[in-house]
């Protein structure tokens, strides 16, 4: 709202999905390949355990190179997209967080550097002093996710930081623990997943039978684990939002179809890792690869869901996807919209129509393209000039909808089929709502009749 919004034919939203989603799977392998790694090395060193030993030396190159590489620019990449696509949020998380994400960063040196250790010094330290490097770049992984939880647990379940607005408050957030648990176990399967591949490679039938089965242990865990924890962390959020996606109406049925999806996966997996674990000498790379794109649809198919819980929020009950905080609307709808988004203020021509199309970029271009993703065109080709007022009426709010704790905008349009209960609410000027239902009917493709009336 803030800042100028920034265009894409694929939806901002989209693109953000599409870079988080393949950070998170490779963030979590690093983590979990960190413990798996620690753990394996230990218990070999003890055991003398050669076979498993190696199996940790052939997996370390890896382990640096999603870590701290791929790692490091999908990372990075997340931070560009957000900070193009949600600015606003992006700076509200920076500075309720800031010494949380400073932390974070220390924690992400503290791994690279052990991992280039760790690989490096492989029979040119003693085994002890090896282990420890293991240990503590497993360690600074895991703080990695423990910090990392709780600002993106913050944004759907900001609890009594909504009243406090402490940084404590928003760090041990309602969905916090529940999350943890979720995707440690995430992580601990992941690295197993992985490292099966790696244990394959093993020439040594007995050998090799044992690394599956040792490795089978990760993933059974992990997938125990991991469903515990989501079972968690859907008690723990408001029943506003489990209504989202569970019950016998869900009211969004394409994120129930997403919870379902998840589930079925991740029982999949376990299936999958429990063949493993019985009958290891079975275990090819075929299966293992199709554990592992298992794995990746339910990682994938949760961080969906958790995303789309939001709706219409990008930080719940504090703001709203289009930047618009819940505590000005009262001042916006009399003030005007475009009294906050200046730089769409200036796209003004002194017509309603182009008042209007400045409204929409301030309010709704940060979802709505005119003709790629969520289509504004296609939305309002079907919906006459009265409707169009109707809707934009209803979806109105007065400062008071959004109190804390709510969700949904209680007096959202159901018209002819047509339901908008996730949208932000219309803030701004009763001239500013007539200025974009005249921008919006423009975008409704011309009729034969309309045409030939205005020849």
């Amino acid at each position: 709202m803030d800042y100028p919004i920034w265009n894409l034919a694929m939806g901002g939203g989209v693109l953000i999905g599409m870079v988080a989603i393949a950070h998170v799977i490779v963030s979590h392998f690093a983590v979990g390949g960190g413990i798996a790694m620690a753990v394996a090395e230990t218990v070999a060193v003890r055991r003398g355990d050669a076979a498993l030993r190696q199996l940790c030396r052939r997996t370390s190159l890896m382990l640096i190179l999603i870590s701290t590489v791929f790692g490091a620019i999908s990372g990075v990449g997340i931070w560009v997209t957000i900070g193009l696509v949600q600015p606003v949020a992006t700076s509200a998380l920076i500075h309720n967080f800031v010494w949380a994400w400073a932390t974070e960063w220390v924690l992400f040196i503290l791994e690279v550097a052990t991992a280039l250790a760790y690989y490096a010094t492989w029979d040119r330290v003693r085994p002890r002093t090896h282990l420890l490097l293991i240990w503590l770049y497993a360690l600074a992984a895991y703080m990695s996710l423990v910090i990392i939880q709780g600002i993106i647990a913050f944004m759907l379940t900001p609890g009594r930081w909504v009243e406090t607005h402490s940084f404590w408050d928003g760090f041990f957030n309602p969905s916090y623990l529940p999350g943890l648990v979720l995707r440690t176990g995430i992580a601990l399967f992941l690295a197993g997943s992985y490292m099966t591949l790696a244990a394959l490679r093993e020439s040594d039938r007995e050998a090799r039978a044992r690394l599956v089965r040792f490795l089978a242990l990760f993933q059974v865990v992990g997938a125990l684990v991991a469903y515990g924890g989501y079972r968690w962390w859907e008690v723990a959020l408001p029943g506003s939002v489990r209504a989202l996606f569970l019950g016998a109406s869900p009211l969004l049925a394409s994120l129930a179809g997403t919870r379902h999806l998840l589930l079925w996966a991740l029982a999949a997996y376990l299936l999958l890792a429990l063949f493993a674990l019985l009958l290891p000498r079975l275990q090819r790379w075929p299966v293992t690869v199709l554990a592992m794109l298992v794995a990746f649809t339910s990682f994938g198919g949760y961080e969906r869901l958790r995303e789309g819980s939001r709706k219409p929020f990008v930080i719940r009950d504090v703001m709203f996807s289009n930047g618009v905080l819940v505590s000005e609307i009262a001042a916006l709808n009399e003030r005007g919209i475009l009294s906050k988004a200046v730089w769409a203020a200036r796209e003004e021509d002194g017509t309603a129509q182009g008042k209007g199309r400045a409204v929409f970029r301030a309010q709704c271009a940060s979802c709505h393209t005119q003709n790629g993703y969520l289509s504004i065109r296609r939305i309002v080709a079907p919906i006459d000039a009265d409707m169009i007022v109707g809707i934009l009426e209803s979806m109105r709010d007065d400062g008071q909808t959004y109190t804390t704790g709510a969700i949904l905008h209680e007096g959202h349009a159901v018209t002819q089929g047509l339901n908008y209960p996730f949208m932000p609410p219309f803030v701004g000027t009763e001239e500013e709502m007539q200025a974009l239902a005249a921008y919006l009917l423009t975008l409704k493709p011309a009729t034969v009749a309309e045409v030939s009336h205005g020849n």
